[in-house]
């Protein structure tokens, strides 16, 4: 429905009610409005003639308690200053129109939910601006103390510094080199450094032990050396300022980002292949999204992937892509507009539906999309089976375990994440592959270069302190694989003239966007 039309069915609301009606339906030629009074407001939902008049009361019963419990009292201004609450329980309550089986608790209950990994990314980020901030103090403190020090060090050396600038100045020799160097004012002492020759070396602090220290120097007049104050306080502000600059400088990088930025580089510079790239080269990406839960269950499973096609030699830039992939009809594709959708539907072929049109040169081309949803167990391709459970002495025994349920497949570069209480140190036990602790991300990761139909299954075992099992969730997965979930290769390249083949190279990749279990 379009909004001028619900503004409509609104408005003519009022006009349609009159006082000392009994019932709360009204009906018109085309819908049916259901409504309650609700103090001084009312509660209307409007549907077609076809519904069902039960359920829909029970609906506005429900929407009505809602309101009820949100908003107290219950006036517009309270309805204005609430609405995004009642939006979210509404949406809960009606989904594309039609009524969800929930009930008052469940609508509650999902309105306060809160997302526990952004809780956990937000103390990530608030760990790393108070460390930042320990870290500009403690340099501030280091570079206070050695200027302290440094002042001590000057003025343990003697009162040989006068009080007016320069006191001694430079003596000159008769061959020109400078001779000795007198007391300076406010810096401590520096006594009589002889045979300098022109080298101004200031850098040695210790007091001289040439026989001139104490001699008397010839008189010169008092300058102001700017380059010579070493003692100047310096200003805190612009201490900090240079501090933060370094700190922010060398920003900290989480396994998770520089694992992404590893798989980033590998695979989206064309310029510069890990491998050779033949005149037609094919690149095949699936990102998958899937959370399961810790009892085994799947709660969504969505994969999204592309084919993308580039052309380096114009003598292929006429080409037709034979394909084979998974046969589910859970999986939906969509190709180019400018691709025979008929023939791939028919045949799995990508040609353009004018044969006359060539590929870009050098030019990355997306070909194919396709996306798979499913809540189906039998679909996940790598399970994590985490399982808690309280020591009895304030910690906690936690085994971990992954099972290769696609034996088809094969990752690479596997990280398990699994969340720690806050600065507890696990202890590790059994462990197959190796494992590291960021205390940073405050998480134990569990690192397997490979696992495949030969290692498809393995588990970890470790104690740590804290005994709330909600603490080790949500376990999170990063991982690469070359076969991809829905098994979309490209089998042959014909040229569209004559039907010859054309050499081509490809490449698949399939990556996390999410994986976890919660």
């Amino acid at each position: 429905m379009t909004r001028s039309r619900i503004e409509g069915l609104i408005a003519s609301f009022p006009k349609l009610t009159s006082s000392g009606q009994q019932h709360t339906t009204i009906e018109t030629e085309h819908v049916r409005y259901v409504y309650q009074p609700l103090e001084e407001l009312f509660v209307v939902l409007i549907t077609n003639k076809q519904s069902n008049i039960l359920q829909d009361i029970e609906t506005l019963q429900l929407v009505s308690r809602v309101v009820s419990s949100v908003c107290r009292p219950m006036d517009a201004r309270e309805i204005d200053r609430n609405v995004f609450e009642l939006l979210s329980s509404f949406d809960e309550i009606i989904s594309l129109g039609y009524r969800e089986n929930v009930d008052l608790a469940q609508v509650a209950r999902i309105s306060e939910m809160e997302s526990h990994e952004e809780m956990i990314q937000e103390m990530i980020e608030k760990n790393k601006e108070r460390e930042a901030k320990e870290e500009l103090k403690r340099r501030a403190k280091i570079l206070d103390n050695q200027r302290k020090e440094q002042k001590k060090n000057m003025g343990a050396m003697g009162p040989g510094y006068g009080q007016g600038g320069m006191g001694g100045g430079y003596g000159q020799s008769s061959n020109g080199s400078y001779s000795g160097m007198g007391s300076m004012g406010s810096m401590g002492g520096i006594g009589g450094m002889g045979g300098m020759g022109g080298n101004q070396g200031y850098d040695s602090p210790a007091p001289s032990t040439n026989d001139n220290f104490n001699s008397p120097a010839p008189k010169v007049q008092a300058t102001k050396a700017r380059g010579m104050q070493l003692g100047r306080k310096q200003n805190n502000t612009d201490l900090f300022e240079s501090l933060r600059s370094e700190v922010e400088a060398a920003p900290v990088v989480q396994p998770q980002q520089q694992h992404q930025t590893q798989t980033q580089s590998r695979y989206s510079a064309p310029a510069e292949p890990d491998f050779p790239m033949e005149s037609v080269h094919i690149h095949i990406e699936e990102k998958i999204t899937m959370i399961a839960n810790r009892d085994g269950g799947l709660e969504s499973m969505e994969v999204k992937g592309d084919l993308t096609l580039r052309v380096s030699d114009p003598a292929y830039a006429k080409i037709s892509l034979a394909l084979r992939h998974l046969e589910d009809s859970s999986i939906q594709f969509k190709t180019h507009p400018n691709v025979n959708k008929a023939l791939f539907n028919s045949e799995k072929v990508i040609a353009f539906r004018d044969s006359s049109k060539e590929f870009p040169l050098n030019t990355a081309t997306g070909v194919l999309r396709w996306r798979f949803i499913s809540k189906d167990e039998s679909s996940i391709p790598l399970s994590i089976n985490c399982w808690p459970s309280p020591a009895g002495d304030g910690s906690s025994d936690v085994n971990i375990e992954y099972q290769l349920e696609n034996e088809e497949m094969a990752f690479k570069n596997v990280n398990i994440i699994i969340p720690l209480p806050q600065g507890a140190t696990p202890t590790v036990g059994e462990v197959d592959g190796e494992y590291s602790v960021d205390r940073q991300q405050g998480a134990l990761i569990w690192q397997l270069a490979s696992i495949d139909s030969s290692n498809a299954s393995g588990s970890l075992e470790f104690n740590c302190q804290g005994e709330d099992t909600e603490s080790f969730f949500p376990v999170s997965v990063q991982f690469e694989s070359e076969r991809l979930v829905c098994d979309v290769d490209v089998v042959s390249v014909t040229q569209v003239a004559d039907g010859s083949s054309a050499p081509f190279s490809k490449q698949s990749i399939l990556t996390p966007t999410e994986y976890s279990v919660v």
